[in-house]
């Protein structure tokens, strides 16, 4: 006889509890993809199934590194930043297991206030720090090399003007994280315009 799998028949066997994209847009199809992976480690994975339960992305994208290696930025609300943190390090390591060759970032989705936001919205106040450029561009950075600490920073300014900021990263990570720190670059220049290099202090 043939019996069905009972997660089938679970309430939130549907791969868009996993995604919720702004405004109530549509997940392309790389987005669906990602999403009913997340899905289906909640329904298999004992490890993963209660902490999994009540989070969800809000974005998914493939980018193109140098030498031809591709990352998968997972974009996260900022309110369950936290609790994607407490399991980042399985959900990665699974997740990494079915895409193949890619390696997975988890980024919290933050919005950019510009400087004319005080005048625009005077009722409400000044503009929090935490949503300047500069605040969002420095927490970016903290999520793509997140759990690994940084111990420091410094900017370089080269003979053309270009700056690069030299980030140092804590060495006790070293052995887990030396292989991943050309995709970490790579992806923060993607995302900020800003050219990076990581080294263990």
């Amino acid at each position: 006889t043939f019996s069905v799998h009972p997660i089938f028949f679970h309430p939130n066997t549907n791969m868009s509890t996993k995604i919720r994209k702004a405004a109530g847009a549509e997940p392309d199809e790389f987005e669906a993809s990602v999403a009913q992976e997340l899905l289906n480690l909640e329904m298999t994975s004992s490890d993963l199934k209660s902490s999994l339960s009540d989070l969800y992305i809000t974005a998914a994208k493939e980018v193109e590194c140098a030498g031809g290696r591709k990352a998968i930025i997972l974009y996260v609300p900022y309110k369950l930043r936290k609790s994607f943190n407490k399991i980042q390090q399985r959900l990665v390591r699974e997740l990494e297991k079915k895409y193949s060759g890619r390696q997975v970032l988890i980024i919290a989705q933050r919005t950019i206030l510009g400087k004319n936001y005080s005048r625009s919205q005077a009722s409400q106040g000044v503009r929090p720090r935490s949503r300047t450029l500069t605040a969002v561009h420095e927490a970016i950075l903290d999520d793509i090399v997140y759990p690994t600490e940084i111990t420091g920073k410094r900017t370089r300014c080269k003979l053309d003007g270009k700056r690069i900021l030299k980030v140092y990263l804590d060495s006790k990570d070293q052995a887990n994280v030396e292989g991943r720190i050309d995709t970490f670059a790579d992806v923060y220049t993607k995302l900020t315009n800003k050219q990076v290099t990581f080294v263990f202090n």
